[in-house]
């Protein structure tokens, strides 16, 4: 039995689910989000509640079961309330800014670098030091942050570059005499 299965996706007010075979939709003041089910399992709704159940014993059906109950959990708080992840820059002379629909890094490399924040989410630069990246996709948001990431990781010796803000960086000790 899938714990996370068992549990029923609870939709708050103001936000529509549309469930219609496998297609299941869902609407709120964040935006629209769409998926579409595996055949392994089936979603009902009873009130304000969208069930998820395998539809056989299969091995296929119970791994999927609390994968797509977590799916449809994510869409649903997506749309009602929205992703956040908070990225941190850390090095002399690294900064980033918004500039139009790019966000423009200066990370001690002999050029900036131009990243294309795709539709649906949004990149804001509190400070030059201080990134947030919102959506409500979840997915995307994690890629997003972790595609701005990639352009350079912190490195465990000075702790430069970007990290998450929750993020531990291990330091190693340098060379010695």
């Amino acid at each position: 039995m899938s714990r996370i299965g068992k549990l029923p996706v609870t939709v708050p007010n103001g936000v529509e689910v549309q469930l219609s075979g496998q297609d299941v939709s869902v609407k709120g003041p964040k935006g629209a989000l769409s998926l579409t089910l595996v055949d392994e399992v089936e979603a009902s709704r009873e009130d304000d509640k969208i069930w998820i159940k395998p539809r056989s014993d299969s091995k296929r059906a119970r791994t999927m079961w609390g994968m797509q109950r977590t799916l449809v959990n994510n869409m649903v708080v997506g749309v009602s309330e929205g992703y956040k992840v908070g990225l941190q820059i850390n090095g002399v002379g690294y900064r980033a800014q918004i500039q139009g629909k790019d966000l423009v890094l200066a990370l001690g490399y002999s050029h900036e670098v131009r990243y294309t924040v795709p539709d649906g989410i949004e990149v804001k630069c509190e400070t030059p030091t201080a990134i947030s990246v919102t959506g409500s996709d979840r997915q995307q948001v994690g890629q997003v942050a972790a595609e701005i990431r990639s352009f350079r990781k912190p490195e465990p010796y000075k702790g430069k570059g970007i990290k998450y803000v929750d993020e531990y960086v291990y330091r190693k000790e340098g060379k010695k005499k």
